[in-house]
């Protein structure tokens, strides 16, 4: 429940926000994911007036500021086909215009292609204070400690990197029972993550080349049974699933 609103102008009256002692402050941008706080009084911080809505290209690199939304970026003409496919199944277009970046991120769970696809990229975090950079993988497994009293202001992506995304779904607009994502830099390095499975994505491979991956997803898959199929069936299907992407690559190179 929401029981004290704020307005932050910049970053610094956000931290301090952040830092009160009488009440838990939560960041918002979009507003989507405050309702899992429930009963529980919290005051928000909305972000709209801090200035972190910017897109830049540097070099090889984009930078995307924390409160850019999905749909903004869906829009960005040099981010990869693959990534612009797992914004299209991560939300609805009404929800893409509201949800931003750094909260459906940091919100997301095993079965985000979004995240899925970005950690696949090896984005990066800019955290304040102190101008901090941490990987999305390190983000996500420590989501709690590395958030408390932090603020993410922009997500760095490279633009030379090749991306495909795969999945199985119940429907094609569904959530992925199972899905791949694997991106390979110029330099041959590979990093190939599965969703569709726990509590977040799971960076399966990150090596100099792509060979072994078919063998590296299966063994990974190894424990990934639940409601929605079991780990045999996991197993089996994202070898498939690797198979085709990485061949789609090939042809791309």
């Amino acid at each position: 429940m929401i029981v004290e609103y704020f307005r932050p102008k910049n970053v610094a009256e956000t931290l301090d926000l952040l830092n009160n002692p009488h009440i838990q402050t939560v960041l918002m941008g979009g507003g989507t994911a405050i309702e899992r706080y429930g009963s529980e009084s919290i005051g928000v911080a909305d972000l709209q007036d801090v200035g972190l809505n910017d897109l830049r290209s540097r070099g090889k690199k984009l930078e995307i500021g924390a409160t850019v939304t999905l749909q903004t970026l869906l829009g960005h003409n040099q981010i990869q086909d693959a990534l612009k496919k797992s914004i299209h199944l991560e939300a609805g277009q009404n929800l893409r215009q509201v949800a931003t970046i750094a909260g459906t991120l940091v919100a997301s769970d095993g079965r985000s292609p979004f995240s899925t696809a970005m950690l696949a990229l090896d984005a990066s975090l800019t955290y304040e204070p102190g101008d901090e950079q941490v990987s999305l993988g390190n983000m996500l497994a420590l989501r709690q400690e590395s958030l408390e009293n932090r603020l993410i202001t922009r997500i760095t992506i490279g633009l030379n990197v090749q991306l495909t995304y795969e999945y199985v779904a119940r429907t094609p607009a569904d959530r992925p029972v199972i899905c791949a994502a694997i991106a390979i830099w110029p330099s041959g390095r590979t990093r190939v993550v599965l969703g569709g499975y726990g509590g977040a994505p799971l960076l399966a491979m990150d090596g100099p080349e792509k060979d072994g991956a078919e063998e590296t997803v299966h063994d990974a898959y190894s424990h990934a049974g639940d409601q929605w199929a079991t780990a045999e069936y996991r197993q089996d299907t994202v070898v498939v699933l690797v198979r085709r992407g990485l061949a789609k690559l090939d042809k791309e190179i």
